[in-house]
Order: structure tokens, then sequence, then C-alpha cells
């Protein structure tokens, strides 16, 4: 659905220049959530508006649902913007406008009818959970209510894609959580496609499907996330699996990349007489499935064998110090 290749955009201010990206290439699917994670300057926010062309790269491409929008101008740029919708990270409301006139809003830029901007405003409304607020204004409602109305606002023109900067950063956790939820149900009910950035990596382990870690205008590593977590010194999986540093010369991490309901550190004393001694470690429900990572001395004369029978049933077995 996105397909951007070679994205290179510098910034020339007055003393020197910033590069924002470097050479970056972004493919995310149709259908899913893809997560763009890393920290201030790392050029995510560029990123995400080099997909709408709020931002022309200097040099790449940039492809939505097939139409090359590096290619486009003036109004069929414009056309292009009008099936992406944009939530931003503060909200963006206008004050004066009711939250149905902020929804309304892009409908009257594209010249819909006053009775059908009336009823889509109340469809969308409902959709988020804001049918009783149509006519209250943006400084009565919370923060989970505006990024609601800004989500609304940004389905008007029922696009295919839907780019979120930093949409939960304002938001206090549990709010968090239920925008979370409300995006992966709109997902799921409107077959949206979603890029978000953030620098929350518990917003990718709670609804990203694929995901890339982003710094200095590049991305370290990317992919589904289930399948990073299982790659060898993945950096996705140490940032969402934080592991103590005590281990020694005996210590090796077992990453769990999918769900498994098999005690396989007992397992493994019975058959190869091993010790077992868990030093560390969690498991939490990533793209809908239950992974981990443990961090584990293993000892016995059958370590060897221990390790490659766990590799075998599908786990990642790394020795710690590498």
């Amino acid at each position: 659905m996105i397909d951007a290749v070679g994205l290179q955009k510098v910034y020339r201010l007055k003393k020197k220049q910033v590069t924002a990206l470097n050479g970056v290439d972004l493919h995310v699917r149709s259908g899913e959530i893809y997560g763009v994670v890393g920290q201030s300057g790392a050029g995510k926010s560029t990123l995400l508006r080099s997909v709408n062309l709020l931002e022309r790269p200097d040099q790449g491409t940039v492809e939505v649902d097939g139409q090359a929008l590096t290619s486009l101008h003036g109004t069929g740029l414009r056309g292009a913007r009008r099936r992406i919708g944009m939530v931003h990270q503060h909200f963006a409301l206008l004050s004066s406008r009711t939250v149905a006139g902020n929804v309304a809003f892009p409908l009257e830029v594209a010249g819909v009818g006053r009775a059908q901007r009336r009823t889509k405003v109340g469809e969308l409304l409902e959709l988020v959970g804001l049918g009783d607020k149509a006519r209250a204004y943006p400084s009565q409602l919370s923060g989970g209510q505006k990024q609601r109305v800004g989500i609304a606002r940004a389905l008007a023109s029922d696009p295919k894609v839907l780019l979120s900067d930093e949409a939960t950063s304002a938001l206090d956790p549990e709010t968090t959580e239920a925008i979370l939820v409300l995006l992966r149900r709109l997902r799921d009910e409107l077959g949206l496609t979603i890029l978000l950035i953030t620098h929350e990596m518990d917003v990718i382990k709670r609804i990203c499907d694929s995901a890339a870690i982003m710094a200095d205008g590049e991305f370290l590593e990317s992919g589904r996330v289930l399948d990073l977590i299982g790659t060898p010194g993945s950096l996705l999986a140490r940032s969402l699996f934080p592991l103590p540093d005590n281990g020694g010369p005996d210590t090796v991490v077992v990453t769990y990349p999918r769900s498994f309901d098999r005690p396989f550190m007992s397992e493994l004393t019975r058959r190869f007489d091993v010790d077992v001694n868990i030093l560390g470690g969690g498991v939490e429900e990533v793209a809908g499935q239950s992974v981990g990572r443990l961090s584990v001395d293993l000892m016995g004369n059958r370590r060897t064998e221990a390790i490659d029978y766990l590799t075998q049933q599908g786990l990642l077995v790394e020795e710690a110090g590498q």
C-alpha cells in the first residue's frame, strides 16, 4: 500500500546541513499497522510527512495505493492527499468550531453538500464514540476526546491510509490504551492501512504488525515484529524485553518468538541433566501472540545439547556476551 524507495531529505540551515532522511526504504503492506520508533531527531516526522508529500524528498519515490505521489503536483497531489488521513500529535483542532464543525471541515473544503456533511459527520462521531459531543467545543473535551475528534476528521474523506504523528504521546497511559484499541478496531472495520510514528516501544508492542527502528535518518532494522523478535541480535527484541546485565560465561538469552505452552526450562533439566537458573526476563503480548525473552544460566556437561534442543524447537538461543 505504501512503497517509498531511496528517500533522501537534507535541510540546509545557515551554518550547517542536517540530513533528516538518508536513503530510507519503507514498505507497508495493505491492511497492516506499521510503526516507526525512534528518539527525537531520528527523522520520523520527516518520513511521515514525505509519505503524503507535505515534505517533498530531495531524492526517492513514494507510491501510495499504486499511485506515484512524487510525480504529482498541484491539483493532482491535493486529490491524492485526500485519500491519506492524518492524525496529529497535538490534535490541531479549530477552537472556534464545534466537534461536528471540526470533523466537517475537510468535507467543506472538498465541496460536499450540507446534508451529506451532516450525515457523514454523525456517522464518524458514532464510530469514534463521540456521538453525544457534536455540539461541544474543543476546550470542553479531554485529551483523549480531542484525539478521537482528530481521528474522525482524518477519516472524513474515506482514506485508505491513515498516518499517525505521535498520536498518543500527549495522553496518559489509560487514554493511550483506549486510542490504540480504537485504531486497531478502525483498521479491522474499515480495512485501513496505518503508518504511525512513536518514541514509545509500548505502542509497537501493543498494536503494530510491522515496525522499523530509526536513528539519524536511517532504518537500523525493519520487518514484521514477530520476525524481528526471532532474529539474532535484534534491536527491537532488546528494546521490548530489556534484560539485566548480570550474566556470566554460562548465560544465554532465550527468545520465544511465538506462543509456546511447553515448560521448556524444566524439560531441559530432565532431558539433559543441566542446571537452569533464570536471571530475568518477561513474557508479553506482542502482535497478538505471547512472546518473551529470558536471561538464563545454563550449566552442565550436556549444555551444548540442551541449547541445540531449544533451537530445534523454534526458540532463539544466543550467548549473552555476543
